[in-house]
């Protein structure tokens, strides 16, 4: 059974029990999450999605899934422009370094990342700096980050960042008022260190997408660690794709029913915060069904 079918089975179903949402007062949104409007907070539109997929495929799959809005970044950053340019009214842009020879693992140490990143901030109307890739944590390059940081407060816009809990850490010592969103909430971390960080700094924020299947957990119930993480942390996290490749936008109607499954098993006010509450709250929108359809 494909995500899909498996999805909108249990949609249909009204959802799956969860013990460990026992103590919520209201029920479980079930199937009425799929008239939310969903805000995607991990979308790239990299070189090889564009002939692939136009820019008004992209928009027609968004509108498709429901999905009124998306934060997006992409390798290079002409990606994002041209998808926010074609729909400013559904895209919030946020800047990638990685552009030319300066990719993932080595974009920290290309000349002039500094000039490009103020270049490209001064240009365009970003929203954020990210996603950007810290593999492994090089406290050489504190300085190019304390002028990111920099870049970032004085337009008061996040930093979204791919990386375990370490360099969050890190970043929080070089700023502690440094706004951040932790790109897919450590993708590896484990679902107890992603709780100790989410405690330990209360303005972390998260994005859960590469998440679904570790939030769905095994069988027919949700993961309780992960449970526990959304009920404690509900203000602070947000849904996403990350289409990263060109299968992501294959299977993008597959993953966002994937994330409508497991945000139907909560109560709505839970439900409809990941899906786009937080985001209207972080980026000054206002989200709606209504938004699908237009540009």
């Amino acid at each position: 059974m494909t995500i899909k079918s498996m999805a909108l089975a249990i949609l249909a179903l009204g959802g799956m029990t969860c013990g460990s949402l026992a103590d919520e007062k209201a029920p479980p949104i079930g199937p009425a999450v799929k008239d939310l409007p969903l805000f995607d907070a991990h979308m790239h539109y990299k070189e090889p999605a564009w002939q692939r997929y136009s820019v008004e495929t992209v928009v027609e799959l968004m509108d498709r899934n429901g999905v009124a809005m998306a934060l997006v970044s992409s390798t290079p950053d002409e990606g994002t422009i041209m998808l926010f340019e074609y729909a400013p009214s559904r895209i919030v842009p946020e800047l990638r370094p990685y552009h030319g020879s300066a990719g993932s693992s080595n974009w920290t140490k290309m000349d002039g990342m500094e000039e490009y990143l103020q270049g490209r901030l001064e240009t365009y109307p970003h929203e954020g700096i990210g996603e950007f890739h810290i593999h492994q944590l090089d406290t050489s390059d504190e300085p190019l980050f304390r002028k990111i940081i920099k870049m970032a407060k004085d337009r008061d816009i996040y930093l979204h960042v791919h990386s375990g809990a370490e360099p969050i850490r890190w970043l929080y010592g070089l700023d502690p008022d440094v706004k951040i969103i932790w790109a897919h909430a450590g993708l590896s971390t484990s679902a107890q260190e992603v709780y100790g960080l989410m405690d330990e700094f209360p303005e972390l924020l998260a994005d859960t997408s590469l998440r679904e299947w570790d939030i769905a957990g095994p069988g027919d119930k949700l993961s309780p660690d992960w449970v526990e993480i959304i009920l404690d942390f509900q203000d602070r996290l947000m849904i996403g794709s990350d289409t990263w490749v060109n299968s992501q936008w294959e299977n993008y109607s597959a993953i966002m029913d994937m994330n409508r499954m497991w945000l139907s098993q909560f109560p709505r006010p839970i439900a409809e915060k990941l899906a786009y509450k937080n985001a209207e709250r972080v980026f000054g929108r206002t989200i709606s069904m209504g938004q699908i359809g237009t540009r």
